[in-house]
Parts: structure tokens; sequence; C-alpha cells
């Protein structure tokens, strides 16, 4: 039996210890840990596979989000084996997705440091007219 059904099993099993008191906690990382270890299906990672094109660059910024913070270790090392096992399966996609994943990253803090120059340029205006009744315009 593959160790994906034996998870299933173990984790119906668990939600039927509790009869009557709701549902069972995952563990920290639980639901992150088992979403990951879907990749270790064949079955699964065939499909995925086969839909590669709509199906990694969905991903990509939720595998790089783990690799670089998330704080479960198990998950940090899951996340880095499934991203191994994309760019394994297609390097010029992975390639794609890891580009436009720094473009948007880029656009987020040029966003980000936009919003912070606008509200020091409101802070100033304001404070600069704050003894005044005048009305504050900020470009």
């Amino acid at each position: 039996m593959g160790e994906a059904a034996t998870m299933a099993r173990g984790s119906a099993a668990a939600a039927g210890a509790g009869a009557g008191a709701g549902p069972v906690p995952v563990a920290a990382g639980g639901v992150a840990e088992r979403a990951l270890f879907l990749w270790n299906n064949d079955h699964i990672v065939s499909l995925i596979a086969q839909n590669r094109s709509v199906i990694f660059p969905i991903i990509f910024e939720a595998l790089e989000r783990n690799i670089q913070s998330h704080w479960n270790q198990a998950v940090h090392g899951l996340t880095a084996n499934v991203s191994e096992m994309f760019l394994d399966m297609d390097s010029e996609l992975f390639e794609e997705c890891q580009q436009q994943y720094i473009e948007k990253q880029a656009r987020a803090k040029e966003m980000e440091e936009q919003r912070e120059s606008a509200w020091r340029q409101l802070e100033a205006a304001v404070a600069a007219k704050a003894l005044g009744d005048d009305m504050v315009l900020v470009n």
C-alpha cells in the first residue's frame, strides 16, 4: 500500500476517534505536509506533468514562499523536493515561472515604495499645515 493511502487511512481513523467531538485539529504544518505528500503519488505526478503548463504557474509562488520563509522544517524540505521535481520535469517552464515571480516581486516592492512615499508626503504636508485651517492637497 502506498504512503498516500496509508496517510489517508490514518487521517480517517483519526477523524473517527473523536466521534461527536467535532473535527480533530491537524498538527501544525500537517495540512501543508499532506498536500506536499501528494507529489509522492506517481499517478498524481503523472497528471500534474500532463497539465504542467497550467499547474506550475499557479503553484510556483506558493512553493517559493514556502522555500523562503516557511517555519516548519518538514514543509520546507518537502517543498524543496517538489520544486526540484518541477525543475527536473520542465526546466524551461520552471525558469519562465521563476522569472515571472521575480518580476511580480519587483512590482510589489515598487508599489510598496510608492505607497510609503505617498504617506511620507501626506504626513509632511499635514505637519506643515497643522496650525492653519487650509485644506491639504497632495499629488
